[in-house]
């Protein structure tokens, strides 16, 4: 290339320094102060912003707007404000600019700003903006040049690192990817209220809505990528970065000290001070980054990107080749291949276009069609694809876009349902057909589908404004919070439901003594909320106590997990205390409640809970400070207060054993029960005390726990027996009065109900041929099944079986003989018995004669076919020692003794139950049920009845 002339030059000012230097307002007015001009500026979204301020001033007659993707250009245009890829090259004006010269640095559209750097000129004056590592670069490709430094009119400093919910107001929140942004975003909206999201893949008019958002004041955050480094006039403060590494197109790199500057340099406008720092997961700057921030000493610009402007158009081929040629000058180097060259070189490899371009002013139209931006950013494949469309449409029949193909494009990208990046893709999509509508030469009516484009990508930019707005700002809890930063008073009501409303706005409940934000609002905004209703909330939660410490005991209630409530809202919350019958009450209330009243709630609901549990399990209460109990008694006394109330007795067996009459007495004064398998206080086992005793036991099993833990559920109420959860912690079922028998959970009043009622059926021997045995009952202490039994603890079959196993029983299988029927005797049909005669247990003797002779029918009629001469049934009997031992059977005379003061006891060693007549004691023994039972006289048996020959059968078989 060669050297231009330095004299060409000397009109020619380069304006640097900093951010907050005023380049660009000082750009704009001297351009104003020309007859004409034209400023090329980065972003199309600073250009529409400098354009209305200069059509504000000059009139709509004077200005014009070019971008890519826009063009609006008066008929008399005098200003002209530009993207500096849409600058127009055949305007003359006598004053132009270019800001931002330092993206000539830029790996993709550093070549653009090089170009215009190097060739475009006002003819009076040429104006370039940037940052003062500039200045070298451009002395040595500019010789002449007057450079300018402009000083920064406020102080820049580094406020260190700050967590992103301790974000002064005023902040811009700096990411460099999507992702990033929103999660920030929604965590400002969280704690804060909401904030602005600005993204370069937002198209300009969702950028400017999202900034008139922050700059209304609306809200006080910006979360942005570093497009808010390009030259975005706001009101920032404080700048953090929560990242300091992007994908610059190529690969992850950090930031350099430029790049990092030019984006704090957006803190503090004009005369104020701003600050920057790191927040997130952002490491914090080293010290010499910060000096070379706040006192703005970056390394200067070595070389500049650059491509050759002198193509040759002959052939594609050539045009190709041309486009690849080396600088020649120093400081320049050769521009990587962006999405058009890329294109180029696809039709290139594409032999049918490649036909279809014949001479050198198709070759140029090509280019202008490679030149189509890839906002889709789909792959350079799809890319090519579409630019080979294009050319195909322009070098074929019409010479033009076909409209109802454009149509169809269009149409993909009118739907406006979807979430933000949905939105976001269509409007990346509307915007390349936007930019192929603004080549007049390419479609039949440009003027319309422009229009017909822009209204589609304003429609997808509105929505996606408002779903911004919806997801990332909570105008309430903004409102509020900027209310509160101004310290302005607040109108707040509470309603006789309690509802809270702060400036007509429904901002939460208070249940009970607490305050329970709206539902609608997510959790981290409750302290919001809170703060603005707290005058509200500290009256009436006063006001709510004081009516709490005067409240009758019927008004408040205790839950079984351990809540005291009011008014079906929980005030305070049981824990564990010194002793177990005397928990600690912790009072549930919102930290705005006074002391003085909190201690008051706390001292009225300890009163309501030690009144409660006394009334509940007093009869456990009265034993364990029994003072008439010594010795082994109030060991056990101890052992029951200990586990509840609720004892196994063969953990106790020994001291059962050895407690003498007297202390039985005693201990069964205070309600104990020496059951066969439980020693155990049935007052207890009511519904509200089992859930007081198991809420207490609870308690002091997690006593050590630093954190609530959840009460198990226990069986519910009613229930015999229950399937037993193997899950639950040890000692559970215990407490809650059920005994663990194999896969079943057994109540231990039921378990006690069932050992009486196997009690009554143990025979053992008759004393004399008239005695006949219970039905049911084996001669040595055996009996079968019976339904009754089985119907006590709501289970059957194996599951009950496993029930007796449990408990000590063993079982034995016996051969009951089979009688034949009778051709006389019609036989007895029994409703349901015929069906499942196989699975029924049949006793071996009873003792009714009809109830007898009606089994042995059905029996022999069902079973006829069975060639076995007997039937095989379950015979059960008890363990060896325990209550069900033979010598406990054998009748007993009570004797008074010959001096009147002693009484006979039972072998086992049972006191017998003393009785009070007329002022005198008497003793009586308390004898098992089965031997108060009437004896049953035996029925003469029929001789006609098939048991007749059966009696004889076993007679004749006995006497052989």
């Amino acid at each position: 290339m060669p050297a231009l002339k330095p004299s060409s030059h000397r009109n020619v000012t380069a304006i640097l320094g900093p951010t907050n230097t005023g380049k660009t307002h000082l750009a704009v007015e001297r351009m104003l102060g020309h007859g004409g001009g034209m400023i090329g500026f980065p972003l199309r979204l600073l250009a529409r912003e400098v354009y209305d301020k200069v059509r504000a001033r000059a009139g709509d007659h004077a200005a014009a707007l070019v971008t890519g993707e826009e063009k609006i250009i008066p008929v008399n245009a005098r200003y002209w404000i530009a993207t500096v890829e849409a600058m127009p090259p055949d305007v003359s004006v006598p004053f132009l600019a270019i800001d931002e010269v330092q993206l000539a640095q830029d790996f993709e559209r550093g070549h653009i700003f090089t170009d215009r750097i190097l060739h475009r000129r006002g003819t009076d004056e040429t104006m370039l903006l940037g940052a003062a590592t500039m200045k070298p670069i451009l002395e040595k490709l500019l010789p002449g040049i007057n450079i300018v430094s402009r000083p920064r009119f406020s102080k820049l400093l580094y406020a260190g690192q700050k967590k992103l919910t301790r974000l002064p107001r005023r902040s811009a929140i700096v990411g460099f990817s999507a992702e990033m942004v929103y999660t920030i975003a929604e965590l400002i909206r969280r704690h804060q209220g909401g904030a602005a999201v600005v993204m370069g893949s937002l198209s300009p008019r969702t950028r400017n809505a999202q900034v008139a958002l922050y700059q209304s004041g609306d809200v006080d955050y910006l979360v942005a990528t570093d497009a808010i480094g390009m030259g975005l006039n706001m009101d920032v403060d404080h700048v953090a970065f929560a990242a300091t590494r992007k994908f610059d197109g190529f690969q992850f790199r950090n930031l350099n000290p430029a790049e990092l500057g030019q984006i704090a340099g957006r803190a503090g406008r004009y005369m104020n001070d701003g600050t920057f720092g790191v927040t997130g997961e952002a490491d914090e700057f080293d010290q010499e980054t910060v000096e070379r921030l706040e006192g703005h000493h970056f390394d200067s610009a070595k070389v500049l990107q650059w491509r050759n402007r002198e193509l040759d158009f002959r052939s594609l081929d050539i045009l190709r080749k041309s486009l690849g040629i080396l600088p020649k000058g120093e400081g320049l180097t050769r521009a990587q291949n962006a999405s058009d060259v890329t294109a180029l070189e696809a039709l290139c490899r594409d032999p049918q276009t490649a036909d279809l371009i014949g001479n050198q002013d198709d070759v140029m139209r090509a280019w202008e069609v490679c030149q189509i931006p890839d906002y889709r950013n789909i792959s350079p494949a799809e890319h090519a694809y579409l630019v080979n469309k294009v050319i195909t449409f322009l070098q074929t029949g019409r010479k033009h876009i076909p409209e109802d193909w454009f149509a169809k494009q269009l149409s993909h990208c009118e739907n406006l349902d979807g979430g933000i990046d949905a939105l976001s893709t269509r409007i990346s999509h509307v915007r390349t057909w936007t930019f192929i509508a603004n080549r007049a030469d390419w479609l039949e009516a440009p003027l319309f589908w422009q229009s017909r484009a822009k209204e589609i990508e304003d429609r997808l930019s509105d929505v996606l404004h408002e779903r911004l707005t919806q997801r990332f700002i909570d105008r309430r809890t903004s409102v509020l919070m900027r209310r509160l930063a101004k310290k302005e008073g607040l109108m707040t009501s509470v309603e006789d439901d309690g509802a809270i409303h702060v400036e007509g706005e429904f901002v939460g409940r208070i249940s009970g003594l607490s305050f329970a934000p709206d539902t609608n609002v997510a959790s981290q905004d409750n302290r919001t909320l809170k703060t603005a209703a707290v005058h509200a909330l500290t009256v009436e939660i006063g006001a709510r106590a004081k009516a709490l410490t005067m409240t009758a005991d019927t008004e408040l209630k205790l839950s079984r997990e351990g809540f005291v409530t009011w008014q079906g809202h929980g005030v305070g919350r049981l824990a564990a205390g010194d002793n177990r019958f005397n928990p600690r009450v912790e009072v549930i209330a919102d930290e705005t409640l006074e002391h003085i009243l909190r201690d008051q709630v706390g001292e009225r609901l300890q009163k309501f809970v030690t009144r409660y549990i006394a009334s509940q399990v007093e009869p456990l209460m009265k034993l364990e400070a029994a003072e008439n109990l010594e010795g082994m008694a109030r060991g056990l006394a101890y052992r029951l207060s200990e586990n509840y109330g609720v004892l196994p007795r063969d953990v106790v067996a020994e001291d059962v054993k050895n407690l003498s009459q007297e202390d039985r007495a005693k201990l069964r004064v205070h309600g104990v029960r020496f059951g066969a398998f439980t020693v155990f206080l049935p007052a207890l086992l009511k519904v509200h005390p089992t859930d007081l005793r198991i809420l207490l036991w609870w308690l002091e099993k997690n006593k050590d726990s630093n954190a609530f833990v959840a009460m198990p559920v226990s069986p519910a109420n009613g229930l015999t027996s229950a399937l037993a959860d193997t899950a639950q912690p040890e000692g559970f079922y215990q407490v809650c009065g059920y005994r663990l028998c194999g896969t079943r959970a057994v109540r231990v009043d039921m378990l006690e109900r069932l050992a009486d009622m196997v009690r009554d059926r143990v025979f053992w021997k008759a004393k004399t041929p008239e005695e006949q045995r219970p039905v049911g009952s084996v001669e040595g202490g055996g009996f079968s099944v019976f339904p009754d039994l089985m119907s006590l603890v709501g289970c059957s079959g194996a599951e009950f079986e496993q029930i007796l196993v449990s408990l000590g029983f063993k079982s034995q299988v016996k051969a009951v003989p089979k009688a034949k029927p009778i051709a006389e005797t019609p036989a007895v049909e029994v409703e349901g018995v015929a069906e499942t005669i196989q699975s029924v247990e049949v006793p071996i003797e009873v003792a009714e004669p009809a109830v007898e002779e009606t089994l042995q029918a059905v029996v022999s009629e069902t079973l006829s076919d069975v060639p076995a001469e007997t039937i095989e049934v379950t015979v059960w009997w008890p363990k060896d020692t325990g209550p069900f031992r033979a010598e406990h059977k054998k009748p007993q005379h009570f004797k008074r003794s010959e001096n009147k003061s002693e009484h006979r006891k039972r072998e086992d060693g049972e006191a017998l139950k003393p009785r009070f007549n007329k002022g005198r004691e008497k003793f009586k023994r308390e004898a098992p049920k089965a031997f108060e039972k009437p004896v049953v006289k035996e029925k003469p048996l029929d001789p006609n009845s098939p048991f007749a020959a059966l009696a004889a059968l076993k007679a004749q078989m006995k006497g052989s």
